[in-house]
């Protein structure tokens, strides 16, 4: 099942005993500081959880899978995730 938006709302009401219109502010805030900070190119640091880098892409050949056409592939920017060790710990039963 995924976790959705609706849920950590529902979580942060939960827990915290906000209203769910605050709930969904304070979810909103934090996506949107993240958000700012990886437009910017600075990567994201979540202690505990991981980080958010972002990487630059050089341009490359590639291939239209379905006609078979050669083409180039723009350069770009990608956002990569790496979760914690803690995380990888809890994930794998040790502690």
């Amino acid at each position: 099942m995924t976790f959705t938006k609706d849920h950590l709302i529902n979580s942060i009401h939960s827990r915290l005993d906000l209203p769910k219109r605050k709930s969904a502010e304070v979810l909103e805030s934090v996506l949107e500081l993240i958000k700012k900070r990886l437009e910017n190119g600075e990567d994201v640091l979540i202690s505990g959880f991981g980080r958010f880098c972002v990487r630059d892409k050089k341009s490359r050949k590639g291939r239209n899978p379905s006609t078979g056409e050669d083409l180039m592939l723009r350069s770009r920017r990608v956002i990569t995730f790496k979760c914690s060790r803690k995380l990888k710990d809890k994930m794998n039963g040790k502690d």
